[in-house]
């Protein structure tokens, strides 16, 4: 039976909700999760949700039934959120005994209460609030995934969430729009490479998995969508002031078109201050260069900041070890 045939929450254009409807859809996000202990992100009517009960995924305080089966889920999901026939439900014997732990955190009102109705298994681990300004750092005894069909409208916000509290989240699947998705994975050297790119790049290895077109939602969206894989990377640093390397990489995409040289004006001439401050003169300082003007240093003088050939460079030629770097000639 449809999923739409109990369609009891109306989507909210405000919190940018398009319910994904296609079952088929729905088990291939959760199938791409390869982690532990989970967190969905924006359950909704929770066509995620069931299929990661469904892995005998619980939350920490939900006991194992002792056939096997979980206290409060129901052996056979309401038929509205399942695509399956009665034959195909899972049994208890059919779940194993070893549970991943699960929490979701919705901010809508109306969706908790259909949760909290349907999926009586979610416990305390049904968390109503807004996950931008949750704390992150006791959900669970250790690090965890993050699983959701973003709101499309912050989900900028909920990648820079994700990577200020990286080392607890190693692995992130998600559905978003394909625009903000391919940008994410694209590779240095093209239009669509940008901010986001090197920000998660830095910290995460990207998958494009795979494009979900708009009838797989209700209400369906004006954009196509698709679900993306992030996997933690190694780098435990980035071996540069973070923060710095924050402003630069915005600052340069700030003005994509033009080169380093002319983008990053402000914080060169900002470098040359510090190098020129009477009270700690550096050797490399320039008199002649006043903070405000960057281009009256000759760009090829020895110990110019400028004369690296990666001033002549745009900014979606960097890597993130170049914009490392350069953020290290700028420190």
């Amino acid at each position: 039976m449809s999923y739409l045939c109990d369609m009891e929450v109306r989507a909210k254009k405000a919190l940018g909700q398009h319910f994904l409807t296609d079952q088929s859809i729905a088990k291939r996000i959760v199938d791409a999760l390869q982690g532990s202990d989970a967190l969905e992100v924006g359950p909704g009517m929770g066509v995620l949700t069931q299929y990661l009960l469904k892995q005998n995924c619980v939350n920490p305080s939900t006991p194992l039934h002792p056939k096997g089966g979980l206290r409060g889920v129901p052996l056979r999901l309401p038929e509205s959120q399942s695509s399956e026939s009665p034959e195909e439900a899972v049994e208890p014997h059919e779940m194993a005994t070893t549970a991943r732990h699960l929490k979701v955190v919705e901010i809508d009102k109306e969706s908790v209460v259909y949760l909290k109705k349907h999926f009586p298994a979610l416990g305390d681990g049904l968390i109503e609030g807004d996950f931008l300004k949750m704390d992150l750092s006791g959900l669970f005894p250790g690090p965890f995934s993050i699983i959701g069909n973003f709101p499309y409208n912050i989900s900028s916000q909920i990648f820079f969430k994700i990577i200020d509290n990286r080392d607890l989240v190693p692995e992130v699947v998600c559905m978003i729009q394909k625009e903000v998705a391919e940008r994410i994975a694209e590779k240095p050297g093209t239009k669509t490479y940008g901010i986001l790119s090197v920000f998660l790049q830095a910290w995460y290895d990207i998958e494009y998995l795979f494009t979900v077109g708009p009838g797989a939602f209700n209400p369906p969206p004006k954009v196509q969508s698709a679900v993306i894989r992030l996997t933690r990377n190694s780098r435990t640093s980035l071996g540069c002031d973070e923060k710095l390397f924050r402003t630069v990489v915005k600052t340069a995409f700030g003005q994509r078109r033009k080169t380093l040289r002319n983008s990053l004006k402000p914080i060169l001439a900002n470098k040359q201050s510090r190098l020129c401050n009477p009270n700690e003169q550096s050797p490399d300082c320039q008199p002649e260069l006043s903070p405000g003007s960057v281009e009256g240093r000759s760009q090829g003088s020895p110990g110019s900041i400028t004369s690296d050939p990666i001033f002549d460079l745009r900014p979606e030629r960097l890597s993130v070890e170049d914009f490392i770097a350069l953020t290290l000639r700028l420190q």
